[in-house]
């Protein structure tokens, strides 16, 4: 593992935006402290944002002042990675599309060495030196990790734990995963447990070396396949009530079939398409089901989640859980802990009702994809799966030898790839493969996790779905849900899962980019919210408690 110079690239990077500020900002920024009221900086210095002085502006700044101070007492964490940007060779184990590549899919080194520089000053120049490859596919805004923030946390004060190795059991058993998960992306998530090629792949995850996955009575099961161990996530169908129910949009109404994509269309089977993606170029094309069917499968999912609003799930959500059962929606009660419920005579509204939960999910979001975004590219760079599909594709055809673990090179499902498309390479969900940023933090988990977080701390997340629904399986139409009662709590981590996970079934993500990047984006939350109850004139006596996706109680209070 290696210490990075990263935060230090990203200092410097920020002192470049400050100084791009200019004198004159400087000079305005000096003039106005000069001419500041001393009542407003005594009151700063003095009063906690719950001791108001009386005046507005003194008070406003003491909030303000309060908030910078809970920040910056915060130090900046070691940001750590696991070491193989320098450990194997050729860069092959990091993050290069986009840039131009050799004919085995080796990065050009100078042209990675000239991304490296541009990280690590920041400066307009040297991005824009940056070579790309022949297909011309631009880097995914690279720079939004140095961008700073007025609420909650700094984005480079949140950090996540290396990456898996390149060599590692655990890589190889996140690429056996993925495998088994393009062979079943056609396969009815109602249907795993009856499916010979879902035995397949619970009977090969179950057997490997260190598999993160969730078990049941110590085994991967049907049941526990392509999910993720979060409270209530195991319960009931796959797929969340979030994804199939109908959402209440005001006065219209947002039926929830999705334009999905026709079976066993998948991309980069063949090499030389997996080389030109690698170089920028999307050599292949959708072809879309002309029916509209609801969630269904790895397809449907993974399509889903390709071309979403970013917090688009959870909104939906938030409409599904706040509109009244006469509106079309569950009408679910807020958390226990709103400061609101015990009146007589007020609801929350711009404060602590519906149109506040709604705006801080827009909120939380764009704190999210900053903080990942710095973890991205200034911490990580770590490949993503079509990448390492490709090295173990070279690998297998003996053109070149990679430190790659005896789980995925011996692995069963490998060979059944191998006799349905003539290669080792992962088959992708997207024409495109995956967006032209590092893997790990995964943008879609961060945000599903602050979002999902948000939401449990709204909403009262123990109140259960009414009238539960699974839909056929065609797909076009929904029937009753018979099984387990489904907790509004237990769904949202559910809807958190499908979003990571689907990314993942896509073939863009790893099982542990999802897994740490939710709890990334739960901790940009509960900053967030930190920030959001000393804000509001109401008493939020001890705060805000809700259940964290460790199981755990999480009390936030002001």
């Amino acid at each position: 593992m290696s210490q990075i110079t990263g935060p230090r690239a990203a200092q410097v990077g920020r002192r470049g935006f400050l100084g791009a500020l200019g004198t004159a900002t400087t000079a305005a920024v000096a003039a106005a402290s000069v001419s500041l009221d001393p009542r407003v900086a005594s009151a700063a210095e003095a009063a906690a944002p719950e001791t108001p002085s009386g005046d507005r502006i003194a008070d406003a700044y003491a909030v303000r002042l309060h908030a910078a101070n809970r920040m910056a007492a915060v130090p900046l964490p070691a940001h750590v990675n696991n070491g193989d940007e320098t450990g194997v060779p050729n860069y092959a184990a990091n993050y290069s599309k986009a840039l131009p590549h050799d004919g085995l899919g080796h990065v050009d080194p100078s042209a990675y060495g000239r991304l490296l520089d541009a990280l690590a000053s920041g400066g307009d120049a040297d991005f824009e030196a940056i070579t790309l490859g022949p297909g011309h596919r631009l880097l995914t805004n690279p720079r939004a990790g140095l961008s700073f923030d007025c609420e909650g946390l700094d984005p480079q004060q949140f950090a996540q734990p290396p990456a898996p190795a390149f060599a590692s059991a655990e890589a190889a058993g996140e690429m056996v995963e993925l495998y088994w998960m393009s062979l079943l992306r056609d396969v009815n998530f109602l249907v795993y447990g009856a499916h010979p090629l879902a035995a397949a792949a619970v009977l090969e995850l179950d057997h490997l070396s260190d598999f993160h996955g969730p078990r049941q009575g110590g085994h991967v099961t049907p049941q526990t396949l392509f999910r993720d161990d979060l409270p209530g996530a195991l319960v009931g169908p796959y797929v969340s009530q979030f994804m199939w129910l109908d959402t209440p949009f005001g006065a219209e109404s947002v039926f929830r079939r999705i334009r999905t994509l026709l079976p066993h269309t998948d991309h980069a089977t063949r090499f030389e398409d997996w080389l030109g993606i690698q170089d920028g170029f999307v050599p292949g094309s959708e072809h879309f089901d002309p029916v509209h069917r609801y969630i269904r499968n790895g397809r449907d999912l993974a399509q889903w989640v390709h071309v979403d609003v970013l917090f688009q799930a959870y909104f939906n959500a938030c409409l599904i859980l706040g509109t009244p059962p006469s509106g079309g929606g569950l009408g679910c009660p807020l958390n226990p802990s709103n400061p609101h419920l015990g009146s007589q005579t007020q609801l929350g509204f711009g404060t602590w009702g519906l149109p506040f939960i709604k705006t801080m999910l827009r909120e939380v979001a764009t704190r999210a994809l900053k903080a990942v975004w710095f973890q991205k590219w200034f911490v990580h760079r770590r490949l993503r799966p079509e990448e390492f599909g490709g090295r173990v594709h070279v690998h297998k055809s003996g053109l070149f030898q990679y430190p790659l673990h005896r789980d995925v090179l011996t692995s069963r499902v490998i060979k059944l790839l191998k006799v349905q498309n003539g290669s080792w390479l992962l088959p992708l969900a997207f024409p495109e493969g995956s967006p032209t940023n590092p893997a790990y933090g995964a943008g879609h988990a961060t945000v599903a996790g602050a979002c999902v977080t948000l939401l449990k701390a709204f909403f009262d997340e123990e109140s259960l779905i009414a009238h539960p629904v699974v839909p056929n399986l065609s797909g076009t139409s929904l029937l009753p849900y018979n099984g387990p009662p489904l907790p509004v709590g237990g769904e949202l981590n559910k809807l958190a899962s499908n979003v990571a996970t689907g990314r993942n079934i896509a073939g863009v993500h790893w099982r542990s980019d999802a897994r740490e990047s939710l709890l990334l984006g739960e901790r940009v939350a509960i900053e967030l919210l930190k920030d959001a109850l000393s804000l509001g004139p109401e008493d939020m006596g001890e705060g805000v408690s809700f259940t964290g996706f460790d199981g755990s109680t999480v009390s936030v209070t002001p």
